[in-house]
Order: C-alpha cells, then sequence, then structure tokens
C-alpha cells in the first residue's frame, strides 16, 4: 500500500512541476481517499499549524504542528500524519505518539517542490481521524542540483546531537533537541558534475526511547530536509536516559544517548 502511495506521488508531481505558482487546493480530495479510504476526516482547528506563508527555501521549510488533545492512558493522539500535497512523494513523515511523549507536537523543517498545501492528520486514540491544512509558498525543495561530495556526505550521515530545551520545562515534561546529519537525499536530485540522479538516501525511521519506554517513532520520506532538526516533547519521570536510534533506508543504523537529570 505505502509503496503503491508513494509511486502514486511521483506520478501526480511530474504533472504538477511545470504548473503555476500557486496552491492547487484540488489534489486533497482525491489524496485523501488513497491515504485514508473509507475514513471521515474531521475538520479540526486544534491542529495548529506553524508554517511561513513563503519560505525563502523549499529545501529548508520550518514546520511545526502541534495537537490540543489529552495525552491521558485512556485518551490521546496515537499518530499524526503530515502530507505536502504537491510534492513527488507527498507523504513526508508519520508520527507515533502515545501518553509518555506527554503532547502530540513536533517542530522540524520540511521540503516543498512547488507552493502546496500542508495537510496534517491527527489519529486518536479512539480511532477518530481530524485534519488541517496551511498553505505554504515555496519551490525546488526536492529537486534540482546539488553539488558536494557524495562519499564524504554519505561517511558523515547519522552523526547526531541530542540536547534538552532547557527553557522549555513544565512539571515533568521536557523537550528534547534532536540534530541529525544527514544529506536526504530525495532521488529526484542531479550532481552538479555528472548530471547523473542521486540515488534516494534517506532516514526512514526515528526511535525515541525514555528509560527504555517508547517516547515517539516516526517514520520519515524524502520530505524532510536535509540535516534533520527535531524538536521532540517527552514525559521525563525521575532521572534517566533519553535514547534515540535512527534507521535509514539503506539499512544504517545510529544511536546517540543524553542523561537526564530533574
Amino acid at each position: 500500500m505505502m509503496k503503491r502511495l508513494l509511486l502514486g506521488g511521483i506520478l501526480l508531481a511530474a504533472m504538477s512541476l511545470n504548473a503555476g505558482a500557486e496552491v492547487n487546493e484540488k489534489i486533497w480530495p482525491s489524496m485523501q481517499r488513497d491515504m485514508f479510504p473509507g475514513k471521515t476526516l474531521q475538520q479540526a482547528d486544534f491542529i495548529r499549524i506553524t508554517a511561513p506563508k513563503r519560505a525563502e527555501s523549499g529545501a529548508q521549510v520550518p514546520f511545526a504542528f502541534a495537537v490540543d488533545y489529552p495525552m491521558t492512558a485512556g485518551q490521546y493522539v496515537k499518530a499524526v500524519t503530515v502530507i505536502v500535497d504537491a510534492n513527488p512523494v507527498p507523504m513526508t513523515a508519520v508520527f507515533h505518539f502515545n501518553p509518555n511523549s506527554g503532547r502530540a507536537e513536533i517542530a522540524t523543517r520540511i521540503r516543498l517542490e512547488t507552493d502546496s498545501l500542508v495537510h496534517v492528520v491527527a489519529e486518536t486514540s479512539d480511532g477518530k481521524l481530524y485534519v488541517n491544512a496551511a498553505p505554504v509558498r515555496a519551490s525546488g525543495g526536492c529537486g534540482g542540483t546539488i553539488d558536494g561530495d557524495e562519499t564524504e556526505a554519505r561517511s558523515n550521515a547519522g552523526k547526531m546531537r541530542l540536547a534538552l530545551d532547557s527553557e522549555a520545562s513544565e512539571g515533568n515534561m521536557r523537550y528534547a533537541r534532536l540534530q541529525i546529519k544527514h544529506p536526504m537525499f530525495t532521488g529526484l536530485q542531479r550532481d552538479l558534475v555528472s548530471q547523473g540522479f542521486r540515488p534516494a538516501f534517506y532516514i526512514s525511521k526515528i526511535d525515541v526511547r525514555y528509560n527504555g519506554e517508547p517516547v515517539l517513532l516516526a517514520d520519515t520520506y524524502i520530505g524532510i530536509s536535509e540535516d534533520p532538526n527535531i524538536r521532540i516533547p517527552f514525559v521525563a519521570k525521575g532521572d534517566g536516559t533519553l535514547t534515540v536510534t535512527i534507521h535509514d533506508n539503506e539499512e544504517g543504523e545510529f544511536t546517540q544517548q543524553l542523561s537526564v537529570k530533574l
């Protein structure tokens, strides 16, 4: 199913790359039917989206969402899907939350190939689906040409920095800032020298745990920007260790840990 969606997205983008520079609102209805077949998505203003109306670079678009919804054992947001309608691969990321997350929110940077609506779909623990969207004007984030040494970029891939956002804490709530060195090649970029396409090479999973308990699991795709920078919430029940493990699409695995003192 996922492979079919990704291939469908590539075909969709191929038709839209040369379109006029404006948000196309007609893409979403059919995309919603394909991605959430038979499901009803309710419009929800409690899904708050923060993004520029016009981004300076389509390759590095600041993007954040926060879902104002309970995060208790009996009622919580279990998944949030970020979809850039007009991208070659619209599926940008799926973030899986649980009560240990504390809040269903993420701040990161994404790619836009052309002006697009960015949809955020939240699924709650009782199976209901809610949606909100924001228009963003940007271009050239997924294709184009890139320079730099590919071998060096690959050798540095997976290096991480993990730190607490010391200014953001409330009770047991903490926020971690994760920086990952990774080229996040889309497979649609041409090498500036050879003019050949560089193969897709991207982070596919991010697993975050506190004292061994799951905090966040993310499935990520080429719509996440180069050198991902992600702000992650978590509940710290006493002193402990925050562990982040990432996987890429070439079976690479990398781990970073951070000691947390309350």
